[in-house]
């Protein structure tokens, strides 16, 4: 039993990762549409590539959106507008016209006759304003038309057709009025008619004849849901296009009318559970293949279960966007922001991964989106341009530039397309640059997303590792003040490491950063340590060998709780905690077993309490560390003693098998070796002296 439960124990984390693909393939797939898809890809000006293709089912053939616009354009064109002839305006008017007429002329005049006069003046010229003509309401409809256009006028109940010409504007009533009471004035000696009467009626005049917008609305929907959106039919066994003809205009249209029919037949097909199983294969070889090439590849990666999940989160969360915006509208599939993912995972890993990755994730969403291969060729192009745009990721305005190449290469891939597949500038849809330039403009999300996963995976970006290596920052800063020469020697410490890992592999600037803060610890008592003693007084002088081993090494412990004060992130903790591994206090060590014996020597007391370095980053900071430390007691550095001191302080720690627990070789190790003999060799080149 506890050799089984040894066995189930050592594989726990095998399951765990196994758990973590099946968990994330399930997860796909229920965003999958479970429709029976139409299993054909065809374009326009190019030979149908499969077999005859017959028809199953009678279907009718569907009109263009060009048709169908004309059509409605038609009907808009033709239609006779509604307008209502409202008497009661006039006898409102003509009763308040004659209200007005009998006060004023109580004060302009006394002779009856002469108001009879022009009551009845007044009375006929708003007859044939507004019931022998009528003034029209000029809106939108009718505003731009000729004067022979028709329309409807309702009254009582009863349609007339007339044309524009047959009614009044106001502009041409105010010139009715104005001219008949000129005319009229040569009757009436004894009174200005044009000057009494036209404030009256000027004043009154508005439009009687009124568009009639709900019986109007009514009726134009009515006509344009009777417009047929089909144009013939396609029989039972009629073959709809057959192999290597050329897919014209009209066969494109066929088609798609075909596809649409076949899709909506399917919908309620009874076999969905077929569909679901030949989704979570799909899905499951898809996922497979990343897991097989971070196994192959990305061995550090795949070990790594923080890093397992990072990168399946972030496929899983593209491939629910875009299903939400299928499902909500098809139209808006451009307006993704896809390309976030290569740069994501280009901030944490590397680009060969971020690249397979994307592929990875546009190969699943091109299982739900209509034209999966142009939809596919249009990410990949754009993936490749945006990974090429961020190589080296040292600033973050670069994410700006990155998403004006993204809009960049998406309008040229797909004009390209759409030139290739229509052969007309005419045909394209300009709607889609629209939607380039709002996914480029949504891609500059990704820097929160970065940040974000950054605090939650606990992981490191070059964003976030540029910031900490600023030597500005407060904590460097404090190091620099207290413990100058240990700042100093931490310089030089990260030079070095960088250079090694450049050299075999590995995250330079996580390696620099880290070299930067191993130290930090010292800054509690500074003057312990021998770099900072710039006075010539020891303070080791007074305490015993065990008390000065103690500072010594109680320097690691002094810096994580340093670093976790300052909010430093764990991965730059495992620098301070792991550069001496278990190491002893060599010096304070072999000084206490001479004044005593071996024997009386507790080593337990001198031993850094580890870990031991797990990375080459650390590995090689572990390496740098001691070769510089001790490079400052050569007396005269020359190219063999520097040789010697590397290749003994290095070879201790083999001894002490210190990178038992890194994933380094020696082949690394030698290189490391040289690399930090040349670079000492640099740093202790004597210049030739000049004559004076």
């Amino acid at each position: 039993m506890s050799n089984l439960s040894k066995k189930i124990f050592d594989f726990l984390p095998a399951i765990y990762k196994i758990f973590l693909f099946l968990i994330s393939i399930f997860l796909i797939v229920q965003l999958f549409p479970r429709q029976v898809g139409f299993q054909y890809e065809f374009q326009q000006a190019r030979p149908w590539m499969y077999d005859d293709l017959l028809a199953p089912f009678d279907f009718a053939i569907l009109k263009t959106e060009d048709e169908l616009n004309k059509e409605k354009q038609e009907v808009l064109d033709t239609f006779k507008y509604y307008y209502h002839k409202d008497i009661i305006i006039y006898e409102d008017i003509l009763e308040s016209v004659s209200k007005n007429i009998e006060d004023r002329a109580k004060t302009d005049y006394t002779n009856t006759i002469i108001k009879k006069e022009i009551l009845k003046l007044a009375e006929e010229v708003l007859s044939n304003v507004f019931l022998e003509k009528g003034i029209i309401d000029l809106n939108d409809t009718i505003i731009d038309k000729e004067s022979n256009y028709k329309i409807r006028i309702q009254k009582n109940q009863v349609i007339e057709i007339k044309e524009l010409s047959d009614f009044l504007t106001l502009s041409e009533a105010y010139s009715y009025i104005k001219d008949t009471l000129n005319y009229a004035n040569k009757e009436f000696k004894d009174i200005n008619i044009t000057k009494f009467l036209k404030p009256l009626l000027w004043d009154k005049l508005t439009p009687n004849v009124i568009y009639n917008e709900s019986l109007n609305n009514l009726t134009i929907e009515e006509k344009l849901s009777n417009i047929s959106t089909t144009k013939g039919m396609i029989q039972e066994g009629e073959i709809i296009v057959s192999k290597g003809e050329l897919i014209t205009a009209d066969k494109y249209q066929i088609l798609k009318s075909f596809k649409a029919e076949y899709n909506h037949q399917m919908a309620d097909y009874s076999y969905n559970y077929i569909v679901y199983i030949g989704q979570l294969i799909l899905v499951s070889i898809s996922i497979i293949a990343l897991a097989l090439f971070l196994i192959t590849f990305r061995k550090d990666i795949y070990a790594d279960n923080r890093k397992i999940v990072l990168i399946l989160v972030s496929i899983l969360f593209m491939v629910l966007l875009t299903s939400i915006v299928v499902k909500h509208s098809i139209d808006l599939l451009y307006l993704v922001p896809v390309c976030i993912i290569p740069i994501v995972i280009r901030s944490f890993f590397d680009n060969r991964l971020a690249l397979y990755v994307h592929i990875i994730t546009i190969i699943l969403i091109g299982f739900m989106v209509p034209k999966s291969f142009q939809f596919v060729f249009l990410q990949f192009i754009a993936d490749i341009i945006a990974i090429l745009s961020i190589v080296t990721l040292r600033r973050r305005s670069q994410i700006f530039f990155t998403a004006a190449l993204i809009f960049l290469t998406y309008s040229a891939v797909f004009t390209g397309l759409s030139f290739a597949q229509t052969g007309t500038f005419w045909d394209i849809d300009y709607m889609n640059y629209g939607y380039f330039a709002g996914s480029a403009a949504l891609t500059l999300f990704a820097y929160p997303i970065i940040f974000m996963l950054e605090r939650i995976f606990g992981m490191p970006t070059d964003f976030s590792l540029l910031e900490l290596s600023d030597t500005n920052n407060r904590l460097l800063r404090e190091l620099s003040m207290k413990a100058p020469g240990t700042f100093q020697h931490s310089l030089q410490v990260a030079n070095l490491t960088e250079e090694a890992i450049i050299e075999i592999g590995g995250n330079p600037l996580l390696a620099r950063t880290g070299a930067l803060y191993h130290d930090i610890g010292k800054t509690e008592h500074p003057m312990y340590f021998s770099e900072n003693q710039s006075t010539g007084v020891n303070p080791h002088e007074e305490i015993s060998y065990e008390e000065s081993a103690d500072i010594i090494i109680d320097h690691v412990i002094k810096g994580i709780e340093k670093a976790r004060k300052y909010n430093l992130p764990e991965y730059i903790i495992d620098f301070i905690r792991t550069h001496h591994g278990t190491n002893t206090a060599r010096y304070f060590y072999l000084m206490s077993i001479k004044d005593s014996s071996e024997d009386e020597v507790d080593k337990n007391k001198f031993t850094y309490p580890g870990p031991k370095p797990f990375s080459k980053e650390t590995a090689v900071l572990m390496m740098a560390d001691a070769v510089e430390a001790s490079s400052k007691s050569l007396e005269n550095p020359d190219e063999k003693s520097i040789n010697d001191l590397v290749d003994s302080v290095i070879n201790a720690q083999i001894e002490e098998k210190q990178f038992e627990n890194a994933n380094i070789t020696f082949k690394d190790i030698t290189n490391v070796k040289r690399i930090l003999k040349q670079t000492l060799s640099n740093i202790f080149h004597i210049r030739i002296a000049y004559p004076s």
